[in-house]
């Protein structure tokens, strides 16, 4: 029956509105979290829109089914209509006895699961170890790619990282031509095509055809005026479809394999047997662009073809530029990432894994993301530290091997600061500029610019710094006064000098 299918419609929207409203009003507590409730978000506005279309395809009643039907429940016999619905009921169900009946007011409501109970995640196997859920970017095997395309240098995976949306030399050091390769276009497209995968399993809720729509805008824009990067015209009007600019001064013998000329024939037939011509020979049909004098392309077709081909090319580059600068902050991080795991130990690296592996686990024990009671939470909190090693910033403590680095065992006690104790030669340097130290040394009376550091520096007991501040002061006093007892002399010219000075030039008659 259309109308009960129409009711059953409208049900399903409000059961999924109200399912929506109560994942808004949730706090995730870790980012798998909030991951999970914005994919099941998206899952249910995209069932909004498909039962939407469903209800209006109904309401426009294209073949007069509904009509029809509210008319003979208006105009017939309602018992009459009311049995036979009831005897194809009853019929159904003996044909299908087991059929499972959906209720809608559980489907889109929160399981609280039970004692030993576990529940697969939307996000469990949509991202790989490298990304850490959406937090990094796992660019490793274009990288692998990019290091395959011949003429490339090789770098390093965070030089990779710093310049894999530059597409113009030095960063990409390939002539224009080189580009229209097979697997150039493949090295390109495949990374194009994982950043807007990794925007679209991270940002979920986005509008996405928004955002590539204005994409595809700027760079239709900007092809047809001709300023794509690395794409615009050459200095003579021409594109790399063309052919090659010049052939030499026209005199001598062409290679375009290797792109020389060559004045001498016994040369030339020497170098077509050597082995940097078969490699130059080899790598360009590789590329797909080996030269043949005898069938070059020159017709129109061919150049349009290859010029669609250049833009294809040119808008996934373009595309890939327009998409790091959207990811800029993860990107950053990957970068930080990187360079922390290479300072790190196959042990530490595998200790990161498994915290990592036990807070998706704890994540897929509570999934509504309530808190537990307090006494669960305070024995999960607690962290085995017998040797009362300092806490790094995941709240774990650090290395002991680190701790034994940087001294952080060792006490430096400071008199001045109150006997406040220091650990590790770091933080007692560091305590001299700080508030507690300049604080303290303003009560001793110890004031002036070189209280933070300086003389004082390296003293914390209170007497050596009184007897030093007491030092300072008389030192100052009897310069003051040793610079007021000078009498000053002033000759003819009108020159200040002192007493003394005064007389020693006027003994040697330079006066």
């Amino acid at each position: 029956m259309l109308l009960e299918d129409q009711r059953l419609i409208h049900e399903d929207l409000e059961r999924l509105e109200q399912g929506i409203s109560d994942r808004v009003t949730e706090d995730p507590r870790s980012i798998k979290d909030r991951l999970n409730r914005d994919h099941e978000i998206a899952g249910f506005l995209k069932r909004i829109e498909e039962q939407s279309q469903r209800l209006l395809d109904i309401y426009k009643d294209v073949e007069g089914s509904r009509a029809k039907e509210v008319q003979t429940l208006s105009t017939g016999d309602p018992f009459e209509g009311f049995y036979k619905q009831l005897e194809e009921t009853k019929d159904f169900h003996r044909r299908y006895p087991n059929e499972p009946v959906e209720n809608l007011e559980r489907a889109y409501k929160r399981r609280h699961l039970q004692e030993g109970e576990t529940v697969s995640a939307v996000t469990d196997n949509m991202f790989t170890g490298e990304e850490s859920n959406g937090r990094f970017l796992d660019l490793t095997t274009q990288h692998e790619d990019y290091l395959n395309i011949p003429g490339v240098k090789r770098i390093t995976y965070i030089q990779y990282l710093d310049h894999f949306d530059n597409f113009v030399p030095p960063h990409l050091p390939i002539k224009r031509s080189q580009k229209l390769s097979d697997r150039y276009f493949k090295y390109v497209s495949d990374l194009d095509n994982y950043l807007e995968s990794f925007l679209r399993r991270t940002n979920p809720l986005e509008d996405f055809d928004k955002i590539f729509s204005t994409i595809e805008d700027d760079f239709d824009k900007a092809w047809n005026d001709k300023s794509v990067s690395g794409w615009g015209e050459d200095l003579n009007g021409t594109s790399a479809v063309d052919g090659p600019k010049t052939e030499g001064t026209g005199s001598g013998i062409w290679c375009p394999d290797c792109e020389k000329e060559f004045s001498n024939p016994n040369v030339y037939k020497s170098h077509l047997t050597g082995k940097k011509h078969i490699k130059a020979a080899q790598t360009k049909q590789s590329n797909g662009t080996a030269d043949t004098s005898a069938a070059q392309p020159t017709s129109r077709q061919t150049n349009n073809l290859a010029r669609l081909k250049e833009r294809a090319i040119a808008s996934h580059e373009h595309r890939v530029r327009s998409l790091a600068k959207i990811l800029m902050n993860e990107r950053s991080n990957t970068r930080v990432n990187v360079e922390r795991k290479q300072g790190m130990t196959e042990r530490e690296r595998q200790q990161e894994l498994d915290a990592l592996f036990a807070e998706d686990d704890a994540a897929m024990n509570n999934p509504s993301g309530r808190p537990e009671s307090d006494e669960e939470s305070d024995g999960e909190e607690k962290i085995y530290n017998p040797l009362k090693l300092p806490l790094a910033w995941d709240g774990k403590p650090i290395p002991f091997w680190l701790y034994k680095l940087h001294g952080l065992g060792v006490e430096f006690p400071c008199e001045i600061c109150g006997n406040f104790v220091y650990m590790g030669r770091r933080a007692f340097e560091k305590h001299f500029s700080e508030a507690r130290h300049i604080y303290g040394l303003k009560c001793l009376g110890v004031s002036g610019p070189g209280a933070g550091g300086g003389l004082f520096r390296e003293i914390t007991g209170i007497e050596e710094a009184v007897g030093l501040w007491e030092k300072i002061k008389k030192e100052r006093k009897d310069k003051d006064t040793k610079e007021e007892s000078i009498v000053q002399m002033e000759d003819g010219e009108g020159n200040v000098m002192p007493e003394r000075i005064y007389r020693d030039l006027q003994k040697q008659g330079i006066l």
